[in-house]
C-alpha cells in the first residue's frame, strides 16, 4: 500500500476541513486593469483552476484607496469590488474549494500618484528608499505622512469595513497582511517606526496597531476564520532591517496570539540569505513552532519534498506555495501523482497580459 504524503492529508482548521495541506500563497498578479480595481471573469477562472488546493489565499486586496501602492491590484472597499469577489468565491465553492482574502495596506511603499498628489501614510515620516509600481512605471518612494492618532483610528475602521465586505463577498475567512514591509510591518520595525506615542517605542507599543486591528476584525469574522502573516527575518527590503528587537517583537506577537483562537499564523522563511545578518533567524519554522500552539503555515521556496518533510517533522501544519501554483494550476494532482512540473514565466507575473502567464498554463 502506498503511503499517503503528509501534504495530501486532510486538516481541520477551525470549523473548516481542508482536503489537503497545500495552500495557495497570496500573490500579487496585477490583472485588475479596470477603473474600479475589481476582480473580473479572468480572476474567476484563475482561482477556480486552482480550487483543488486545501486553501486559497487571494492576492493582497486593498482595504481603502489610501492602502493602494501597486498598479492594477484589487480592492475590497467598493460595492463593485465586493461583487467581483463574490463571483470568485461562488465559483471556488462550486469546486468545493476554500478561500480566504488577504487584507492589504502598503503604507509608505506607495506614491503620491495613487493619492491625488497626497503623501502615503506611514507610522513615521521616514522614506523607505524603495520603488513603487505606479501607472507610470516604477518610481522612487517619497517621505510619507506620519499618521496621526485619528489617521490610525480611521485605518482600523477601514480594516473592519473591509472584513465586513469580505464576509458579504462570501469568503470563508481572511488573512491580515502584516508582512513584507507593508503597513503593519512598518509599525513593528524600528527602522520605520520612531513614534513617541502609544504606537511607538517599546515592543508592546509597536505591536499595538496590529492587535487593535485584529480585535476589530474579530467582531466581524470568528477568530478561527482569521489568519495572520509575518516575515520575521525580512532584511534590507522596503526599508526594513533586522535589529536586536526584531525577533523578540515577533516572539512577543506570536506568543500573544496563543491567547486568541485564530485560524493560523502564516510565516515566511527568509527571502534572502540572512546567515551573516546579526540578530536574524535562518530557520523560521523551527524557531517559532515551539512558541505557537495553533496552526502554523510556512512558505517560501518549498518544493514537494521539503513540504512533506516540514509537516512530517512537526514544524508546520500547512505549506503555502507561490510560484509553483502560478505555473501549475493542478499542483495538487501533480504532487499526488509525482508528475513533472511546468516552469513559470517571470515576465508575466505582474503584467497586463490578460490570460498570458495567468490562466493559460497547461494542466497535466
Amino acid at each position: 500500500m502506498t503511503k499517503i504524503q503528509p501534504l495530501l492529508t486532510p486538516y481541520k482548521m477551525g470549523t473548516l476541513l481542508l482536503k489537503n495541506r497545500i495552500v495557495i500563497a497570496p500573490m500579487t498578479r496585477s490583472r485588475c486593469n479596470n477603473n474600479e480595481n475589481m476582480p473580473t471573469d479572468l480572476h474567476v477562472k484563475y482561482y477556480t483552476q486552482r480550487a483543488s488546493a486545501g486553501l486559497i489565499i487571494t492576492e493582497g486586496s486593498q482595504v481603502s484607496k489610501r492602502a493602494v501602492g501597486y498598479v492594477n491590484t484589487p480592492g475590497i472597499y467598493s460595492k463593485n469590488q465586493v461583487k467581483g469577489w463574490k463571483n470568485v468565491t461562488d465559483a471556488v465553492h462550486k469546486k468545493e474549494g476554500k478561500i480566504f482574502i488577504q487584507l492589504w495596506h502598503v503604507g509608505r511603499v506607495s506614491h503620491p500618484d495613487f493619492h491625488n498628489g497626497e503623501l502615503p501614510f506611514a507610522p513615521s515620516a521616514l522614506n523607505p528608499n524603495s520603488k513603487s509600481f505606479t501607472p507610470n512605471g516604477f518610481k522612487d518612494t517619497v517621505t510619507p505622512k506620519e499618521m496621526t492618532l485619528d489617521d490610525i483610528k480611521t485605518t482600523i475602521k477601514e480594516f473592519k469595513q473591509a472584513a465586513i465586505n469580505a464576509k458579504e463577498a462570501g469568503f470563508d475567512g481572511l488573512e491580515i497582511h502584516s508582512s513584507n514591509g507593508y503597513l503593519f510591518h512598518q509599525f513593528f520595525n524600528k527602522s520605520s517606526n520612531i513614534r513617541k506615542d502609544k504606537y511607538g517605542g517599546n515592543i508592546e507599543n509597536r505591536a499595538r496597531f496590529f492587535f487593535d486591528v485584529l480585535d476589530e476584525i474579530r467582531q466581524v469574522f470568528p477568530e478561527n476564520c482569521i489568519g495572520v502573516r509575518f516575515n520575521p527575518s525580512m532584511h534590507n527590503a522596503h526599508g526594513i532591517d533586522v535589529d536586536e528587537e526584531t525577533i523578540p517583537l515577533f516572539e512577543y506577537v506570536i506568543k500573544k496570539l496563543n491567547n486568541y483562537n485564530i485560524a493560523y499564523v502564516h510565516l515566511s522563511e527568509p527571502f534572502t540569505d540572512v546567515s551573516k545578518v546579526p540578530y536574524a533567524v535562518e530557520n523560521i519554522a523551527n524557531h517559532f513552532r515551539p512558541l505557537y500552539h495553533g496552526t502554523l503555515m510556512i512558505n517560501n521556496n518549498f518544493n514537494q519534498e521539503k513540504g512533506n518533510d516540514v509537516i512530517k517533522n512537526g514544524f508546520a501544519d500547512l505549506v503555502a506555495y507561490g510560484k509553483l501554483f502560478i505555473s501549475n494550476p493542478d499542483l495538487v494532482e501533480r504532487i499526488e501523482k509525482n508528475l513533472p512540473l511546468t516552469t513559470w514565466d517571470t515576465d508575466t507575473f505582474y503584467s497586463d497580459t490578460g490570460e498570458k502567464g495567468y490562466t493559460d498554463y497547461p494542466f497535466s
